[in-house]
């Protein structure tokens, strides 16, 4: 295993990371790095030989690590990444600040981010994924962000360095989100406090929010701007052609797609991530078998599978 440089942060390795993703599958990293601060991370990167991969992790909400696990360096952000701040309409938070938590910092100071309430995950995440919801979109909000690339440099970039489009961005592989800026409309704090009660009860309503599940499997098949909004006229929801090609309630050993919302991957319980990622796949071809289209995965699937898969 190549030797890892000092650093001030926690390095551990052979580290599983079932416990770290909300699907609570996939193997081990090669290493973890947790590093102290923004100056840790980025001297570690400058001194880590430039062959070695890296996968930066947020909270592990959108993420299916395969059971043979990741080679290289996974690199997850603790709490000195984590803080929010307001000033007038702008809402700095750092990469590990969760998005409720932004949602709900920015309406106290009667800010509307409301939209990141119901987003699984945390900042970095969601600005690298252009998350959204309710026809919102980090795009929409995006001022600036900080980042550490790959060979430890700290960057500032603009929305047109990250070229935000559907659920992707681009940002280059191996670099780390670790701050970003939003700026977001004016509102009344308890009025926005209302509108997020409100989602939230919708959310909890229509989606099996106290399964494990790492949010929607795969993208609605639906035509969208270079700025990430959705293109109504050709709106249609993966949902639909799930039920259709009648894989709502379809299982796959520990895995099983959502009765309560189809487009939703649970593990059932003793999932692997070959269950998941196997059953993904067989909704995948039975929608195009019946539709003729082809689902787009949303949950990002890393690592390698179980030498016996």
């Amino acid at each position: 295993m190549t030797p890892m440089p000092a650093a001030r942060g926690t390095l551990t390795p052979d580290r599983p990371l079932a416990d770290l993703t909300w699907l609570r599958v996939g193997g081990p990293a090669d290493w973890l790095f947790q590093p102290a601060d923004a100056e840790d991370l980025a001297a570690f990167l400058a001194a880590l030989p430039a062959d070695v991969p890296v996968f930066p992790m947020g909270v592990g909400s959108n993420l299916i690590v395969r059971d043979g696990g990741i080679r290289g360096v996974v690199i997850r952000l603790g709490r000195a990444f984590n803080g929010i701040s307001v000033e007038g309409c702008r809402v700095t938070a750092g990469a590990a600040a969760l998005d409720a938590h932004v949602a709900r910092r920015a309406a106290e100071a009667g800010v509307d981010l409301t939209f990141l309430r119901t987003i699984p995950g945390a900042v970095g995440g969601a600005v690298r994924m252009n998350a959204g919801c309710y026809g919102r979109y980090v795009a929409d909000v995006f001022v600036s962000a900080r980042a550490v690339t790959r060979d430890g440099r700290i960057v500032t970039l603009g929305a047109a360095d990250l070229g935000f489009r559907y659920r992707q961005t681009d940002l280059p592989e191996g670099w780390v989100l670790i701050e970003a800026t939003f700026e977001g409309p004016q509102g009344d704090p308890a009025a926005l406090e209302a509108a997020m009660a409100d989602q939230i009860a919708k959310r909890d309503a229509s989606q099996p929010t106290k399964e494990r599940s790492a949010g929607s499997t795969f993208r609605n098949p639906a035509g969208f701007s270079s700025t990430g909004r959705a293109d109504d006229s050709h709106e249609l929801k993966a949902w639909t052609l799930i039920d259709a090609a009648g894989m709502r309630g379809a299982r796959r050993g520990g895995a099983q797609m959502s009765e309560k919302h189809s487009n939703f991957l649970l593990n059932a319980g003793g999932a692997s991530a070959a269950d998941l990622e196997g059953l993904g796949e067989e909704v995948r071809k039975r929608v195009f078998q019946n539709a003729g289209i082809q689902l787009e995965w949303e949950i990002m699937r890393v690592g390698e599978p179980a030498p016996d898969n």
